[in-house]
Order: structure tokens, then C-alpha cells, then sequence
């Protein structure tokens, strides 16, 4: 096959890939035998397919053709011969000697009549050198190490590991151009031409008198790329084979070899095991990160349809004169290198005082500004550094003293007092967890702002728990402790339940540090005696078993992308040491000079972005650059710092906290990290107005991502000083507040004495009324575009309205804002977005509407049949499902645009696939129609309401409903029969909102528990919605007011009448209908009114956001969502 014609196997590889047509791709690979997808093997073997493993395998090697190969094909033969003999399995065990095994025989006939014998056995694992043969699982994980090595040093496999660098949709731009070119050669060629087939060469019709341009990189087709990506295959990096030692009856489980590399054995075949896990943990193989040559290039795409099969897509796909396939090259995120020290955060942008010596620190994953601080006294805190307030505080306290070992109930009894040793937040942002000195281990829940409950507390360790971190064994959060009592435990962070106990050390564990690498996960764990130690999650003891330098008391992390591995330590006579790991040797790599020889404490240091490397020493902050021994730089954070302060990298490495020795923390800056503190500044924030148990503009974290990897330092962060209350009297902690130090101010004092803020002048309040030219006709549907940019309105006469914020020097963001007044935009043709309202009655309709992820489309329907609309273009791209029943709620799957549930008319939903044109899943549960749909990833279920005032959950893997219930209705209310009931998740997904013209209330969805509920007095409740950190709650009412409620106490806060934003008319009722909240901006909100106005509503600059949250009741945070009390608001309306 000539070399052009090699690449296009490729390009149609990378195609098969982006429209996932799986099983082709494998076929391909196979019968080309250009590229060996390694990531699909080791998926193949992991899941024991042993027939699909031989069969790929045989595209690119058989069994004779040389001893890698047959080594690969014995090694998997082997297993699958293993397990029929655990599963005792004796006549498919037979079968697999006979017919796979036994062509090994003509080359070690010994080692054949051994394997022979193990039928004879009872268990296999009698056989000495099988002794310590595992489970299933890990066996093949074993296995799998020795085979990818065996793969790599093949030399049949060489250069087919490794998928060229391609940009993404390669094939599509070779036709767009093409086509381009086919069209520039037309003799009358349109300004936009209409292509539908790529049978024949293209040529447009009658000439119209324009000519188009034809740029290269204009899409025409709207077949839609899917997310997808090809497997890192060559990310093991080079191997270089050397011919091993004769294979014999080894010990399954050995002890890690001696020489310095490891060597792959080609040689003769033996019973004995590959590899095992501990010389993994000796010898790991990173992958290089961000290789994007080593994944299919695919084009991510947000659009509704993926190919144009029962909808024709032509150019109204993207309002783009000239392409057929849209070809995206989306941009990479890679992290900023620090190469300079200019870089580096080391200008002061805030003090924060938080009362006791700071003794750990973290910064949020997701929320950068967001840090986590323990003190030496037992206290935790969490800190808004960009707005200087403290958001949320607890002192040292025993939830459950009578669970708690009598051990530690003498402590306690002889002093109540407990240092934090670690905070740490876990890979999501929605755990936190506390290590103390004395055995105990906290685990709170954050929900954003002031809402920290308790989750599990966990006597974990006899004595002092020096550290703790979180990691997934197995697909499931754990939380790691380490102790006094030298033992490494392993909990689950859900029950609490211990899952291993790893012990070994012979002095008291300082420090652990989880990691992974090829799917292997294990522990690093150090001593104060110097020890450093590996454990795998199993039962099998200490894997590695190292000294640090100078037996020093350990810190150990990972570099950001897992391939590097540091570690700081400071040895009993106060010498510290700095060094990189040369993990496949367990030795020094490097020492990094500079660190001081008589350190007080021992020295804590961090890592960021894979570049740098930061300790505290000697007062002040040392840098360096990973690649080199040498001392980059040093801040001294305008001083005032101890002698070896904490100190922790914000997830970006843009800032740094440091702990100060008056008992607080600094946070420096570098340029990126200053802009990030000013735009938090900038929004108007004053702490003095805030009283500590407030909640503030913390949003709710519920991205799940991978496990941190500097998850085992000691590290500490730093807090921005700002003015607290006495920390301990919050709590109902009597010591003396000589050892707090707070700061009262009078201005603090005052703001104890809660009122609810009323809002009746326009001067209080920024509203600004969208210009509109159009028929004023009531709004039945708002939301905000998901950029922030436009809001999105749909009328009682089915047409939309689309507002656009201009982007200038203005304003910058081209978000939408009351400063600015946006565009009522609408293309050049002129046309409106209108729905299809034939053979409808207005008043029984229930207009819908929903938007796809990127902007592009939105689904909407008024009564009448389903449309599609292109955003752009306000072309309908199709309508389908005429009525009956007409649709009234849309929603898109969270996974997959393509599928979108739809509640009807007639109580049901349908489950329903846009691009194969058809019905998935019919659901029924309802009395009357369904008003509201919401799903959620987390819980994987959808939650539907109707007009029966019943909310019904469906799971999302068959569509069987799960539960259902009725709204609690307060008794004597009049009811509308045809009321609707919607629904909206908060950001952790597991909590809703719930929303009824008489109530307003939040439900835990999978059991839907009612946990709060507000009930309108007098008034109706037309709408509400969560703003967009799930903070507030946004709920308009039919005497024209809208009002703001703290979300997890469902408390009301601020309350804006009409006579603030309404101009005066009594001849007329106007009253939101809707009202929609914006994507970015926590205090934006946006109402729908009756007489066909659209109003955005913002807090005062000088107020920054919608008055103050209700004091704490009888002790307990307004963030608790465990009462399931009903909550009435009597403030008088």
C-alpha cells in the first residue's frame, strides 16, 4: 500500500472515531495493522474478553513469530487458564490446556506437564511459586504491565503505537476544500450554495449575479463531530528491550529486582507471573501530558443533530456561506509555565487575621479564591480571599463523645483541646477534611457560602493524627489518615467504614501521599524516623521500602501531571533537604540547594504548575525551578513571617498563601493572581457589612475531578486578614479570647440586629427595561443565553426576542448588565423565531423552551409542533411532533444533546432521539400535564412535576419510575387546577427546588424528602429559579415584587417591590410571570412581565449584593438543610 494511501487509513480512522462507529474503528486497526490501539487492549484484557483479545492481536502478530509475541500469547493464555481453575471450572479449564496451551509444549515441555499439574490441586495457589496470586482484578492488572512492555519492545509493533498528530476532522477539511475549489470553479456560482450530495462534483444553477467568497475554513454540511477521544497509546514512552533471564517457577508476588532497570523478559515462557505490583510502584511509566498526538483529534461539538439523517442540515447550520462539514480546532488548555521569577506570586494583595497560628492551609480546587485554614487551637476557617470576608468557621469540638474510645474520652477529659495537623479539600471541592492531634478526623460537607455541616467523624488513630488525604481506590472517595500509632488506615468518605489498615512503620507515620500511575493505585507513606514506605490496596504489606535524606521527618508530592515526585524534610538536628525522586530506582534524582542547616519545625513546601518548586524557610519564601539545583528566588512577603512558615499554591500557581507569625496569613500574587483579587474587589464587597455566619457568594462546587496530586503534602495556606467576631463565643467555646485576638468593630456589633432589606425607591436598585420594538406581548418564557451575552425571551404570541450585549471597550465582557443597553437583534433577512401555533388554542397552551449548551439552537414549541431554531440565522432547521399532544416542557440529557425528554399534554413524557427521529422511552406517572423537567448527572435520574402538584423521579438507565410524591398543600388554599409546578437542581445535584404558585421549597430529590419550605401568605408565586452559584434563590410574585431567599436556609433576605423598578400606573396590573438568573453573575436576575417588558435587576454597586442573610437560629447555620420543618417567612408583604 503506497504511503498516501496508508494515510488515509487514518483520516478515516479519525473519522470512524469522531462519528463513533466503535466497533469499525477496532476492525480497521485490525485488518490494516497500521495502529495497535492500546487503550482498547488493555480495555479488552481488563474485562477478561479473551476471544477479542487473540483476534486483535492477530492483525498484528501471531503466536511463532517471535518470542515477544510468544511470550504475549502464553502470558494471556496463562491467566485465562488461571481463572477457569479459581472459578473451579475444571472442564473449561481442560479445554484451554488442550487447545491454547499445549502448542507451548514443543518448547519447555517441563513447564508445560507443570501447568499440567495444577488440575490436580485443590487450589492452585498450593503451587509455591502461585502462593500469592491475588484476586482477578489485580492479576490482570499485573499481567497487563508485563504485556504492554512485551508489546513495546516487539519490534512487529513498532511505529503503530503511536497515532500521527492530526487537526481535528482532518477528512472533513480535505472535502471542504475540495468543494471550495469546486465551487470558485463554477460559472455562476451563489453566495451560498446548496450541497447535497458528494456523489458528484459540485456546480451551482442559474447564475444570480453575486459571486461568494469561498474561504477554506467556512463549514457547508452539518454533520456534527461527537466528543470523543483515541486512546494515549504511545503514552508509555520509548522502550528499550533487552533480553531477559530465563523464565522459571518465580514467585508470583517477588520481591522488586535489584538491578537498577528493569529488564523485559523475551525470553522462554514461565508459570510464574509477568511483573508484579511492586516493582510498578519501582519502575512506573508516566504518560507525557497534553500529547494531543496521541488521541484521535476530535471536533467537539454542542450541536443538537450529529449527522444530517432525518433532518436535511444544509447551510443554515452556521450562518456561513461556503463549507459542508463543520470543522472545529478547539484550543488546548495548557498550563502557563513559570520560567521567570517575574512570574512567580510574590506581590502582597491581602492579609488575613484569623486569631491562632495557622497550622495547614488549601486552596479550593475549583474556586480559587477559595482557602481552607487550621489553627493550632483546634479552629478550621473558610475564607473568600477576594472579597476578605470569612465565610465559614468551626472551633475543635467531639460531635459524638459516647462513640468515641475510651482513650480518647481521658484525653479530653484531662484537656479539650486539639491542634488541626491537615486540612485538605477533596478532587470535587465538596468534602473538606480535618486531621487533630488527638485521634480524631472530621469530614464536613461545604455547600457554598457559610454552609458547613458535619459529615463523619471518625476516631481514626490512637494519639495524633498527623495527616490525612483523599483518593478513589476502586472508583470509590476515600479519605487516608496516618497517625501515632504507625498505621496508615483507609476509609470510605461516604459511611465512614474502614476499608485496609496498611502497618509496617516502626515510628509514628508523619505523612502519606496517594497516587497512581497505569491504572496501578498505591500509598507513599513517611515515618519521623526518616522511612519511606509504598502500600497497594490490598493485604500484601510494603511494596518499597525507602530512607530519606538525612532520616528526616517527610513531606512527599507529585508534580501537577503525576511524572515527578519531590519530597522536604528536616532532620532531627535541623538540616532540611529538597530532592527529586528517581522513582524507578528509589534514589536521589536531585538536590535542590539553599535550604537552611539549623530550620526550626520542619520545613513545609509546595508544588505548582510542573515547573516550580516553593518551601518556607528561614522567614521567608524560597523558589526553584524543577529543572535546576540552584535557588531561583526568594519573597520575604514584606516580612513578619516565622521561622518555617506554612505555605500552599492556589491550583493555578497564580496565588500563594503564607502564614504570618501575628497569627495570620498573606496572600501574594503574581500579575494573573492580581487581576483575579481585583475583580473580585471590584464588585463592591464590603466585609464590615457582613456579619461572619453570613452567606456569601461562594458558589456550590459539583465538578468531579481527579484526585489531587499533591495530595499527601503537609502543606499549609494562606488566610487574608480580615476582621472577625469573638470565633470562640460563635461556637459556644468559653476560653479566654486572649489566645483569638479578634477584631470587633462597632459597625460589626450592629449588624447582629438583622432587618430584612426592602427595596421601594428606584434609587435603590440598578433596572434597566430592554428596548423593544416589537408587539408588546405578555413573556411566558426568559432565560439568559449560557454566555452570559443575550437573554432569550419567549412570548404569549409564540414569537422569541433575543437581546445581545455589545462587546466594546465598555464593556469588555460583552456580558449582559443594567450599565449597558443591549441590541434587540435580528438577522439580516429580518425573519422572527415564531412557533407553529396552528390548530392551537392560545389560553390551553403552555410554552416551552430549551437551549442547547453552546448557544446555537433552541427547541421550543407554543402549543403546536416542536421547532428547531438556528440561533444565528433564526431559520427553523425542522419542527416534528404536531399535536396531539403538544409538548409543554423540553429539556436536553445532560450527556447527549441528541436526546431531549418532553413533557406532554396528555401526562406523559417522552424520551426522544432527535437524530434517528424517534421515540426512546414513553413515561407515564402523572395525573395531569407535565410542567417541569430536570436532570441530574450525579443521582442519575430525571425528576418530572405536573399540574397534579406531583413530582415523580425516573431513573436514567431503563426509565423506571422510582419514586413519586405529592406537594405539601397548605390546607384552605384554593388551588388552580391547571397550576404548573416546576423544578431545578441546585449545583450539587442531589437538592432541588421546587416551585408552586403557593410555596417554594427544596426537596433531597433521590427520596424526595421535603427539607424546606416557604409558603406564600397571601400572594402567588409566579416563578423562582437559583441564582447561578445556587447561593439565592430569585422568585417573582404576582403583586409585581421580587424577592431574594438565602437557598440553604430558604430564608428571605431582600425583598424589591415594583414601586423600586415599575413605572407608576394604576390603570394597569403588570406582575412578573418569569424570571431567570444569570449564568455568571450571582446577583443579576432578569423578570418577564405581563405587559411584554423584559427588566435585568441588580444590587446597588455600592451594596455589591441583595441586603444581608438572616442571622443564625438556636446555633444552627442558616446552611443546614436537615430540618425538614416547614419554614414560613412572616415578614408582612
Amino acid at each position: 500500500m503506497t504511503s498516501l494511501s496508508r494515510e488515509l487509513v487514518f483520516l478515516i480512522l479519525q473519522f470512524l472515531d469522531e462519528e463513533k462507529f466503535k466497533e469499525t474503528v477496532h476492525k480497521l486497526e485490525k485488518e490494516s495493522g497500521f495502529f495497535f490501539n492500546m487503550r482498547y487492549f488493555e480495555d479488552s484484557v481488563t474485562n477478561g474478553e479473551w476471544d477479542e483479545v487473540e483476534k486483535y492481536l492477530s492483525g498484528f502478530t501471531k503466536v511463532d513469530d517471535n518470542r515477544y509475541s510468544m511470550k504475549i500469547f502464553f502470558e494471556i493464555r496463562k491467566q485465562k487458564y488461571l481463572e477457569a481453575l479459581d472459578r473451579n471450572d475444571q472442564a473449561k479449564a481442560v479445554e484451554i490446556l488442550v487447545k491454547d496451551l499445549k502448542v507451548f509444549s514443543t518448547f519447555n515441555e517441563d513447564l508445560f506437564k507443570e501447568i499440567t499439574l495444577l488440575l490436580t490441586l485443590q487450589n492452585f495457589r498450593e503451587n509455591e511459586q502461585l502462593s500469592k496470586y491475588g484476586d482477578t482484578k489485580s492479576a490482570r492488572a499485573i499481567m497487563l504491565v508485563e504485556l504492554k512492555k512485551l508489546i513495546e519492545a516487539n519490534p512487529l509493533f513498532r511505529e503503530k503505537l503511536q497515532f500521527p498528530s492530526l487537526k481535528n476532522s482532518r477528512l472533513r477539511t480535505l472535502i471542504n476544500q475540495s468543494l471550495n475549489w469546486q465551487h470558485q470553479l463554477c460559472k455562476n456560482p451563489k453566495p451560498n450554495p446548496d450541497i447535497k450530495t458528494l456523489f458528484v462534483d459540485h456546480a451551482c444553477g442559474q447564475p444570480n449575479g453575486a459571486r461568494a467568497p469561498s474561504p477554506v475554513a467556512n463549514p457547508i454540511i452539518g454533520s456534527m463531530p461527537k466528543v470523543g477521544g483515541f486512546p494515549p497509546i504511545g503514552a508509555h514512552g520509548p522502550f528499550q528491550p533487552a533480553p531477559g533471564p530465563i523464565a522459571s517457577l518465580g514467585g508470583w508476588m517477588s520481591n522488586p529486582p535489584s538491578m537498577p532497570h528493569q529488564a523485559i523478559s523475551g525470553g522462554p515462557i514461565g508459570l510464574s507471573p509477568p511483573t508484579n505490583a511492586a516493582s510498578m510502584l519501582k519502575h512506573p511509566r508516566t504518560p507525557p501530558a497534553n500529547n494531543a498526538a496521541l488521541d484521535y483529534q476530535t471536533a467537539d461539538s454542542e450541536h443538537v443533530l450529529k449527522r444530517p439523517r432525518p433532518f436535511g442540515m444544509s447551510e443554515e447550520v452556521n450562518n456561513l456561506p461556503v463549507n459542508i462539514f463543520p470543522v472545529t480546532y478547539p484550543g488546548q488548555s495548557h498550563a502557563h509555565s513559570l520560567h521567570s521569577s517575574d512570574d512567580l506570586p510574590k506581590t502582597v494583595v491581602v492579609n488575613l487575621n484569623q486569631g491562632s497560628a495557622v497550622k495547614s492551609m488549601d486552596f479550593h480546587p475549583v474556586q480559587h479564591t477559595l482557602l481552607l485554614v487550621g489553627t493550632n487551637i483546634g479552629d478550621i476557617a473558610i475564607w473568600e480571599i477576594g472579597g476578605r470576608e470569612r465565610l465559614a468557621f468551626k472551633n475543635f469540638k467531639v460531635w459524638e463523645i459516647g462513640n468515641c474510645s475510651m482513650t480518647l474520652q481521658a484525653s479530653l477529659a484531662n484537656e479539650y483541646t486539639a491542634t488541626v495537623n491537615r486540612v485538605m479539600w477533596s478532587p470535587d471541592g465538596n468534602l473538606l477534611g480535618v486531621a487533630y492531634s488527638k485521634h480524631i478526623v472530621h469530614l464536613y460537607s461545604y455547600h457554598g457560602g457559610d454552609d458547613l455541616r458535619n459529615h463523619l467523624e471518625i476516631d481514626a488513630h490512637v494519639g495524633n493524627v498527623s495527616d490525612l488525604a483523599f483518593s478513589h481506590p476502586n472508583k470509590q472517595l476515600c479519605i487516608i489518615t496516618c497517625g501515632e500509632d504507625k498505621a496508615i488506615r483507609v476509609w470510605d468518605a461516604a459511611t465512614g467504614s474502614k476499608q485496609y489498615t496498611f502497618e509496617g512503620h516502626e515510628a509514628p507515620v508523619y505523612s502519606v501521599c496517594p497516587h497512581y500511575k497505569e491504572n496501578i493505585q498505591f500509598i507513599f507513606a513517611t515515618a519521623v524516623d526518616g522511612k519511606i514506605k509504598a502500600w497497594l490496596y490490598d493485604n500484601m504489606g510494603s511494596r518499597v521500602d525507602y530512607d530519606a535524606p538525612g532520616h528526616s521527618c517527610t513531606t512527599m508530592a507529585y508534580s501537577a501531571d503525576g511524572a515527578r515526585l519531590f519530597s522536604c524534610g528536616t532532620s532531627k538536628d535541623g538540616e532540611s533537604y529538597l530532592v527529586e525522586w528517581n522513582e524507578s530506582e528509589g534514589a536521589v534524582k536531585r538536590t535542590y540547594i539553599g535550604l537552611g542547616k539549623r530550620s526550626v519545625g520542619v520545613v513545609q513546601f509546595d508544588t505548582t504548575k510542573n515547573k516550580i518548586l516553593a518551601a518556607g524557610d528561614e522567614f521567608i519564601i524560597k523558589f526553584w525551578d524543577m529543572d535546576s539545583t540552584n535557588l531561583l528566588t526568594t519573597a520575604d512577603a514584606e516580612g513578619g513571617l516565622p521561622a518555617s512558615p506554612c505555605i500552599r499554591f492556589s491550583k493555578e500557581g497564580t496565588l500563594l498563601a503564607v502564614s504570618t507569625s501575628e497569627n495570620g496569613v498573606k496572600i501574594l500574587a503574581n500579575a494573573d493572581g492580581l487581576r483575579l483579587i481585583r475583580s473580585i474587589e471590584s464588585r463592591g464587597l464590603d466585609p464590615s457589612r457582613v456579619p461572619p455566619g453570613a452567606v456569601a457568594k461562594a458558589p456550590m462546587i459539583s465538578a468531579y475531578g481527579a484526585s489531587s496530586s499533591t495530595a499527601g503534602t503537609s502543606i499549609s495556606i494562606a488566610d487574608r486578614t480580615a476582621p472577625v467576631t469573638a470565633i470562640g463565643q460563635l461556637n459556644g467555646d468559653n476560653r479566654s479570647l486572649q489566645d483569638i485576638k479578634p477584631r470587633i468593630s462597632d459597625e460589626l456589633e450592629k449588624s447582629k440586629i438583622w432587618k430584612l432589606t426592602e427595596i421601594n425607591e428606584p434609587a435603590q436598585v440598578r433596572s434597566l427595561r430592554l428596548p423593544d420594538n416589537l408587539l408588546s406581548v405578555r413573556i411566558i418564557r426568559l432565560m439568559y443565553t449560557n454566555s452570559g451575552g443575550a437573554i432569550l425571551a419567549l412570548a404569549y404570541n409564540a414569537v422569541h426576542k433575543l437581546w445581545k450585549w455589545p462587546r466594546n471597550e465598555k464593556n469588555v465582557t460583552g456580558k449582559a448588565s443594567t450599565a449597558f443597553l443591549p441590541q434587540l437583534w435580528q438577522p439580516s433577512s429580518g425573519i422572527l423565531m415564531t412557533n407553529d401555533i396552528s390548530e392551537t388554542n392560545p389560553e390551553e397552551a403552555v410554552p416551552c423552551f430549551a437551549l442547547s449548551k453552546n448557544d446555537s439552537y433552541v427547541m421550543s414549541a407554543s402549543g403546536g409542533k416542536i421547532s428547531l431554531f438556528n440561533m444565528m440565522t433564526f431559520k427553523t432547521m425542522t419542527t416534528f411532533m404536531p399535536p396531539p399532544p403538544a409538548a409543554t416542557f423540553l429539556a436536553f440529557h445532560p450527556q447527549d444533546n441528541n436526546i431531549i425528554a418532553i413533557g406532554m399534554e396528555d401526562y406523559s413524557i417522552q424520551i426522544y432521539n432527535v437524530r434517528v427521529d424517534e421515540v426512546k422511552s414513553k413515561l407515564k406517572g402523572h395525573q395531569k400535564r407535565v410542567t417541569g423537567l430536570a436532570f441530574s448527572s450525579v443521582l442519575n435520574v430525571l425528576v418530572s412535576s405536573g399540574a397534579d402538584a406531583q413530582l415523580c423521579v425516573w431513573s436514567m438507565d431503563g426509565w423506571e419510575k422510582k419514586t413519586s410524591k405529592f406537594l405539601q398543600i397548605p390546607s384552605g388554599r384554593a388551588i388552580n387546577p391547571l397550576s404548573q409546578t416546576r423544578v431545578q437542581f441546585h449545583q450539587d445535584q442531589t437538592h432541588m427546588l421546587v416551585v408552586h404558585e403557593t410555596q417554594i421549597a427544596i426537596y433531597e430529590a433521590s427520596k424526595l424528602e421535603c427539607v424546606k419550605q416557604w409558603v406564600s401568605p397571601n400572594v402567588a408565586v409566579t416563578d423562582a429559579t437559583y441564582s447561578c452559584d445556587s447561593q439565592s434563590i430569585f422568585a417573582s410574585f404576582d403583586d409585581g415584587s421580587v424577592s431574594i431567599f438565602t437557598a440553604a436556609a430558604l430564608k428571605l433576605r431582600c425583598r424589591v417591590n415594583p414601586t423600586a423598578y415599575l413605572p407608576s400606573n394604576p390603570s394597569s396590573r403588570v406582575y412578573p410571570l418569569v424570571v431567570a438568573a444569570h449564568p455568571s453573575e450571582a446577583n443579576q436576575c432578569a423578570v418577564g412581565l405581563t405587559d411584554g417588558g423584559v427588566y435585568v435587576l441588580e444590587p446597588l454597586e455600592s451594596e455589591g449584593k441583595w441586603g444581608m442573610p438572616p442571622p443564625n437560629e438556636n446555633g444552627v447555620a442558616p446552611g443546614g438543610m436537615s430540618s425538614a420543618a416547614t419554614g414560613l417567612d412572616q415578614a408582612s408583604r
